[in-house]
């Protein structure tokens, strides 16, 4: 359904090992929006829902719901630092294009 890259992994496990309290996961989420129609979403979550799609790869947990798990399959999931900032980077073979930001998609 979905990859993370092994530095995706280490930037979620460390939110979550940052939130303070139990979270049941990472929610990766698509929604609405964005300069090209659709958008990445990604929040920590208190808990999960009956019908999420729960992804568990070495140790991180990950959440997504129903209307975005089409989306979202098949995508690779990486955490780059650079110069210009830090941040998750979707490979997602289903976007037929994509902004200059990254972060939408259609």
């Amino acid at each position: 359904m979905l990859e993370l890259t092994e530095t995706a992994r280490t930037a979620i496990k460390t939110a979550i090992d940052g939130a303070g309290q139990p979270v049941a996961g990472l929610r990766i989420m698509v929604q609405g929006g964005g300069c090209a129609g659709l958008q990445y979403g990604m929040a920590l979550e208190l808990t999960r829902a009956e019908d999420d799609a729960v992804i568990e790869a070495e140790g991180v947990t990950v959440l997504i719901d129903p209307e975005s798990q089409p989306h979202l399959e098949g995508t690779t999931i990486d955490f780059v630092s650079g110069l210009e900032g830090s941040g998750f980077v979707f490979n997602n073979p289903n976007a037929s294009s994509s902004c200059g930001c990254g972060k939408s998609f259609c």
